[in-house]
Protein backbone atom coordinates (compact mmCIF):
# COMPACT_ATOMS: atom_id res chain seq x y z
CA UNK A 1 0.00 0.00 0.00
CA UNK A 2 1.09 3.54 -0.48
CA UNK A 3 0.01 6.33 1.32
CA UNK A 4 0.24 10.52 1.06
CA UNK A 5 -1.45 12.27 3.48
CA UNK A 6 -3.18 15.53 3.18
CA UNK A 7 -1.57 15.98 -0.20
CA UNK A 8 -4.84 16.09 -1.93
CA UNK A 9 -6.97 18.39 1.15
CA UNK A 10 -6.95 21.81 -1.46
CA UNK A 11 -7.57 20.44 -4.86
CA UNK A 12 -11.55 20.38 -6.29
CA UNK A 13 -12.97 16.63 -7.05
CA UNK A 14 -12.10 17.49 -10.79
CA UNK A 15 -8.30 18.73 -10.48
CA UNK A 16 -8.04 15.31 -8.49
CA UNK A 17 -9.63 13.16 -11.14
CA UNK A 18 -7.24 14.87 -13.62
CA UNK A 19 -4.41 13.90 -11.47
CA UNK A 20 -5.50 10.25 -11.82
CA UNK A 21 -6.09 9.88 -15.47
CA UNK A 22 -2.99 12.18 -16.21
CA UNK A 23 -1.49 8.85 -13.92
CA UNK A 24 -2.98 6.35 -16.46
CA UNK A 25 -6.35 5.09 -14.22
CA UNK A 26 -8.45 4.16 -16.77
CA UNK A 27 -11.69 4.59 -14.49
CA UNK A 28 -12.06 7.20 -12.48
CA UNK A 29 -15.28 7.93 -10.05
CA UNK A 30 -16.78 8.74 -7.14
CA UNK A 31 -17.83 6.59 -4.78
CA UNK A 32 -19.40 7.08 -1.43
CA UNK A 33 -19.86 4.25 1.49
CA UNK A 34 -21.91 5.07 5.14
CA UNK A 35 -20.98 4.92 8.15
CA UNK A 36 -20.67 1.68 9.51
CA UNK A 37 -19.52 -0.04 6.50
CA UNK A 38 -17.30 -2.90 6.24
CA UNK A 39 -15.26 -5.04 4.07
CA UNK A 40 -13.68 -7.87 5.41
CA UNK A 41 -10.35 -9.24 4.10
CA UNK A 42 -10.54 -8.84 0.09
CA UNK A 43 -8.46 -7.88 -2.89
CA UNK A 44 -9.00 -6.77 -6.17
CA UNK A 45 -7.61 -7.72 -9.80
CA UNK A 46 -6.76 -3.74 -10.52
CA UNK A 47 -4.06 -1.56 -9.00
CA UNK A 48 -6.77 0.74 -7.45
CA UNK A 49 -6.04 4.69 -5.47
CA UNK A 50 -8.41 6.06 -3.21
CA UNK A 51 -8.38 9.95 -2.32
CA UNK A 52 -10.93 10.81 0.70
CA UNK A 53 -13.18 13.95 0.07
CA UNK A 54 -15.06 13.86 3.19
CA UNK A 55 -15.38 11.60 6.25
CA UNK A 56 -13.09 8.91 7.42
CA UNK A 57 -12.32 5.38 6.72
CA UNK A 58 -9.80 2.99 8.51
CA UNK A 59 -7.98 0.35 6.10
CA UNK A 60 -6.43 -2.94 7.25
CA UNK A 61 -3.01 -4.16 5.17
CA UNK A 62 -0.42 -7.04 6.40
CA UNK A 63 -1.13 -6.16 9.42
CA UNK A 64 -1.21 -2.43 9.44
CA UNK A 65 -3.78 -0.13 10.31
CA UNK A 66 -4.29 3.03 8.76
CA UNK A 67 -6.82 5.96 9.20
CA UNK A 68 -7.84 8.09 6.04
CA UNK A 69 -9.53 11.62 6.42
CA UNK A 70 -9.69 14.79 3.70
CA UNK A 71 -7.35 14.87 1.81
CA UNK A 72 -5.76 11.79 2.58
CA UNK A 73 -4.51 9.11 -0.67
CA UNK A 74 -3.76 5.50 -0.35
CA UNK A 75 -2.99 2.90 -2.93
CA UNK A 76 -3.52 -0.53 -3.05
CA UNK A 77 -1.91 -3.23 -5.35
CA UNK A 78 -3.22 -5.45 -7.51
CA UNK A 79 -4.15 -8.88 -5.21
CA UNK A 80 -3.23 -6.96 -2.00
CA UNK A 81 -4.95 -8.29 1.12
CA UNK A 82 -6.88 -5.41 2.77
CA UNK A 83 -9.85 -4.73 4.79
CA UNK A 84 -11.68 -1.28 5.85
CA UNK A 85 -14.09 0.18 7.95
CA UNK A 86 -15.91 3.76 7.38
CA UNK A 87 -15.90 6.32 10.45
CA UNK A 88 -18.99 8.21 11.75
CA UNK A 89 -20.71 10.34 9.19
CA UNK A 90 -19.60 8.00 6.25
CA UNK A 91 -16.96 8.15 3.86
CA UNK A 92 -16.80 9.80 0.11
CA UNK A 93 -13.79 9.41 -2.30
CA UNK A 94 -12.42 9.42 -5.54
CA UNK A 95 -11.33 5.89 -6.51
CA UNK A 96 -9.18 5.53 -9.36
CA UNK A 97 -8.44 1.81 -11.06
CA UNK A 98 -5.55 0.65 -13.64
Amino acid sequence: MLVENKKYRNLSSDEIKKILKDEGFQKVYIWFDAEGTKYHDHTHNFYSAHIVLEGEIKIVSQGKEYIFKKGDRFDVFKDEVHAAEVGKGGCKYIIGEK
